[in-house]
């Protein structure tokens, strides 16, 4: 063997060797949460109840033509005017419900790329590999040119309820925000109305806490555990309560960098859907440049009418947006933060949906940022081609011009097949 083959050969076997040890170390993590779990497990289970198993879950395909506004740097030599990715998506939720008082759940998500894109985009990977929990409870089983397979637990919790008292641990769904497209409230779960695909939101390593001090009140406190210092972790409380037909609730505590205080509120008007959030974001260091004072509200009303038109409308504030050209983020950014749902002063919303039969529906939605111009239509159909089994067909369309809030984005267009089970 020659020295330059013996390096290849060294150099091939480095990598599989680091790519393995990656492995492992994920799955170290996965067995240590499930070793921490038992530990909770085992002291409180009543081993006279009967216990139980919940299994669901659905499988999809889901397809995507993305055309950027300017071809996409993917090389120093190489640019892309198309991408094309193609995704197989597969969700397990198990629960096991041990007794009246213990849940035990864990859910994944196991999804196959492949595709044009992955093939000249590898840096695609990286950024569906990240995961910001306490734990890294993600990994590539396997690769290949132009696909990859990865696997992510992202929900694995143990939930205890002794009477008025809930107590559950682990990476959990904690969702404070109450409108259905922005919410200043949901400082720890924060979500893109564009990622249409992932219905079950992010989710957070940490503890939650709540105590029912009525059948319409409650108290609520959330720590999230920060896998480096305190600007990755978050203390905070709620309280919800019921006045005026409405639900009510104030929160408060520190996220990350910011101290929050943030009220909201869900009710309706003669039949109409009326809903509403603020947040105060204080920086706890006034000496860091970077950090900055934010006000953000989001009011919002809907109404579904006799024939089934269902219409909504929302508005977003966001007292550190700039009333000229916002900008925009990567059509692929996943770094989204109550704090900043939108880099423009105001954004409006509106939306209409209608069953045109029992099988078959339509949807339209639009944002538009008032003072750049910008704007977003996304329209969409569904069809139900039989129990279970559901087709759609789905665009984002975004528009205006350069270095405005959504004219950079470019233009994308979905089709998924889904059976759920």
């Amino acid at each position: 063997m020659s020295n330059k083959q013996d390096k290849y050969w060294r150099k091939n076997n480095i990598q599989k060797f680091l790519s393995g040890f990656r492995l492992l170390i994920s799955s170290i993590h996965v067995g240590i949460v499930f070793f921490i779990f038992s530990l909770v497990l085992i002291p409180v289970m009543n081993s006279n109840a009967q216990s139980s198993i919940g299994f669901n879950g659905y499988i999809k395909e889901l397809s995507m033509y993305y055309k950027p506004i300017e071809p996409m740097p993917v090389s120093e030599t190489k640019s892309l005017d198309d991408l094309f990715l193609n995704q197989f998506h597969n969700r397990l939720n198990f629960k096991w419900y041990a007794s009246s008082n213990l849940t035990f759940a864990v859910e994944a998500r196991n999804r196959l790329f492949f595709g044009q894109m992955i093939k000249d985009f590898p840096e695609y990977q990286s950024m569906i590999e990240s995961d910001n929990g306490l734990l890294d409870m993600g990994a590539v089983l396997a690769s290949g040119s132009g696909w990859f397979m990865h696997s992510m637990i992202d929900r694995a919790w143990v939930d205890y309820t002794n009477g008025k008292l809930q107590f559950r641990l682990g990476r959990q769904r904690i969702n404070w925000g109450t409108n259905l497209v922005w919410n200043p409230n949901d400082v720890f779960n924060t979500f893109s109305y564009f990622d249409f695909d992932y219905e079950e939101r992010p989710g957070t390593d940490g503890i939650r806490m709540q105590y029912y001090t009525s059948e319409t009140s409650s108290a609520e406190l959330v720590y999230k555990i920060g896998r480096k210092d305190s600007a990755e972790t978050a203390i905070a409380g709620m309280y919800r309560f019921s006045k005026f037909n409405y639900d009510i609730q104030i929160m408060g505590g520190w996220v990350g960098p910011d101290y929050v205080l943030g009220a909201g509120w869900s009710g309706d008007i003669k039949g109409g859907g009326f809903r509403g959030e603020a947040t105060w974001f204080k920086p706890r260091n006034n000496d860091d440049p970077e950090n900055f004072e934010s006000f953000v509200a989001s009011v919002s009303g809907d109404y579904t009418f006799r024939n089934s038109l269902y219409l909504h409308a929302a508005v977003l504030y966001n007292s550190h947006g700039t009333t000229h050209d916002a900008g925009g983020r990567s059509f692929f950014a996943s770094n989204l933060s109550a704090k900043m749902l939108s880099f423009g002063r105001y954004n409006l919303f509106a939306q209409s949906s209608y069953p045109f039969t029992p099988l078959f529906s339509g949807n339209i939605s639009a944002m538009l940022n008032p003072c750049d111009g910008s704007s977003y239509i996304g329209p969409s159909l569904t069809y139900s081609i039989g129990n279970n089994w559901e087709v759609m067909l789905n665009g984002q369309l975004f528009l205006g011009r350069a270095g405005t809030e959504y004219g950079d984005y470019g233009q994308a267009v979905f089709t998924r097949i889904k059976w759920s089970f």
